[in-house]
């Protein structure tokens, strides 16, 4: 199976703004009474737009799909949370811990899809478990190492062992748990999703092991990459809080690859390791200020990657 791909689906922001719903466990959110929610949103629409063009001109297919205006849905521009589509023909729907997160959730988004030429053949809906307060929130809450069927999950509010354990049977994944936690006043928290202090590209990973208090938790973690090849770029805890850890490997035009990050993620790292990162493939960062500071999510969760067959 391919762990990396060319195409990748991004949903334009209509109504962006802090999600109150989503800030009672996402720590890296902030709010500025001071700024108007439309000025937040246009902002947010420029990041996007740019960010979109960048991509775009190394070649990779990004389809954009537009967030829709009669629902209530500040964090739509976060997609990879609800949705991941696999090479069978899979697209998996996943239950969110905040009930405006749920509106996400469009029908009309895999239609976009199959206009485009993918294959659906299945959809499996983990969606029911809300009902009973259980959360898996997709690519955000695990980490996939497709290639080698590894599933890594830090557990949360927003990961729940029992289904993320459910999903590995179905998919056929080797389950990688752990708990990964941040300093929030002097306490140490859960961290929120998996995909903030943690990157899986083809031949290499990003970690914050600094995160992974358990030392055994830690030690299998290390393990399990180094089993699959990686050669794993460590980072600190004050780079995850710059979005670091939230990083996404795509191809190109041609097949070159990309690691995808945002500026702040890029100011964060030092020589040693963009050094380390350039062996594997090249760097590609793009300013997310205003997505980062109210949406407490960076590139990674910007992008849904699409590995549905072609018709």
């Amino acid at each position: 199976m391919q762990q990396i791909t060319d195409t990748i689906l991004m949903v334009r922001p209509v109504s962006f703004r802090m999600n109150e719903q989503t800030a009672v466990n996402n720590y890296y959110q902030k709010s500025d009474e001071k700024v108007l929610p439309a000025a937040i949103t246009t902002k947010a629409q420029q990041e996007f737009d740019a960010f979109v063009a960048k991509l775009r001109a190394v070649g990779v297919r990004v389809l954009v799909v537009d967030d829709t205006t009669d629902t209530d849905t500040p964090d739509a521009v976060f997609p990879n949370n609800w949705v991941s589509f696999h090479e069978n023909g899979d697209v998996v729907l996943y239950p969110m811990f905040a009930e405006n997160r749920r509106l996400e959730r469009r029908e009309d988004v895999l239609d976009v899809l199959e206009d485009e030429g993918f294959e659906i053949n299945d959809i499996m809906d983990y969606t029911i478990a809300e009902e009973d307060g259980v959360f898996l929130e997709g690519t955000g809450s695990m980490i996939l190492d497709r290639a080698h069927q590894k599933a890594y999950c830090a557990l949360s509010p927003r990961a729940d062992e029992e289904l993320f354990i459910e999903f590995c049977e179905d998919f056929e994944f080797t389950p990688v748990l752990f708990n990964a936690y941040q300093t929030v006043d002097g306490e140490r928290e859960l961290i929120y999703h998996t995909n903030v202090m943690m990157s899986i590209g083809e031949t290499f990973a990003i970690l914050c092991s600094e995160c992974i208090d358990d030392k055994t938790e830690k030690k299998n973690v290390v393990e399990n990459l180094k089993q699959d090849g990686k050669e794993i770029v460590y980072i600190s805890e004050a780079q995850v809080n710059a979005f670091a850890g939230n990083m996404l490997q795509v191809k190109g035009a041609e097949g070159k690859t990309y690691l995808v990050m945002s500026e702040s993620a890029y100011n964060a790292l030092n020589k040693g390791q963009i050094a380390q990162i350039e062996k594997h493939t090249e760097i590609l960062y793009a300013n997310l200020e205003t997505i980062e500071t109210y949406g407490g999510g960076s590139a990674r969760c910007m992008m849904a990657e699409v590995f549905l067959p072609k018709v």
